[in-house]
């Protein structure tokens, strides 16, 4: 074989690493271990509350889903403002406990979220809501707005919020007294 002929037969052979998901008939799949991964996470959450609701002996019906990156149950229907408490605080701890029920069946790190009687669905909104009226004080005053301490999940929301406005904010303080600071547009 010639040396030409050699670089022609090497020009062939096609770089793995350079194929495009039409290529490779294995794309997708990590996306979709992922999704079967969250919907697992859900289903043991649900069974562990389930399992919860009946021996509290409260009445309630639960709701999977997958927001964005994680495992979401909803406990909705009867009165559970038990479940929730004062601000949350039981609804936070029932939230850490069931993370500890998906761990300790499937060895990894769970962030599945869970609402009680529309609680973290409320919240959000009045997150929401809050942001978007410290996003117009900033723009308006051209000074930056520091919030009332929240817990993670209240910053998240909030910072969130002030990013599709358009603005920024980072959080500051120590828990449990750190706070969400939007900042003014850089101009």
């Amino acid at each position: 074989m010639t040396e030409q002929q050699d670089s022609s037969a090497e020009t062939q052979i096609e770089d793995p690493t350079l194929t495009t998901p039409a290529d490779d008939p294995d794309a997708g799949d990590e996306s979709d271990d992922h999704m079967d991964d969250l919907e697992n996470e859900g289903e043991i959450a649900a069974d562990y509350l389930e399992e919860l609701l009946d021996i509290a002996d409260l009445d309630g019906d639960l709701d999977m889903d997958v927001e964005g990156d994680r495992a979401s149950v909803s406990i909705i229907g009867g009165d559970l403002d038990t479940l929730v408490g004062r601000n949350g605080e039981v609804l936070e701890a029932l939230q850490e406990l069931t993370r500890l029920a998906v761990y300790r069946e499937t060895g990894e790190r769970s962030r599945l979220m869970l609402d009680i009687g529309g609680f973290r669905a409320d919240k959000r909104t009045r997150l929401e809501k809050l942001a978007e009226e410290a996003v117009a004080e900033v723009r308006s005053s051209g000074e930056r707005k520091a919030l009332d301490p929240m817990t993670p999940f209240e910053r998240k929301v909030v910072h969130d919020a002030v990013a599709a406005a358009g603005l920024v904010s980072e959080s500051e303080g120590v828990e449990p007294r750190r706070y969400v600071v939007v900042l003014p547009a850089d101009g």
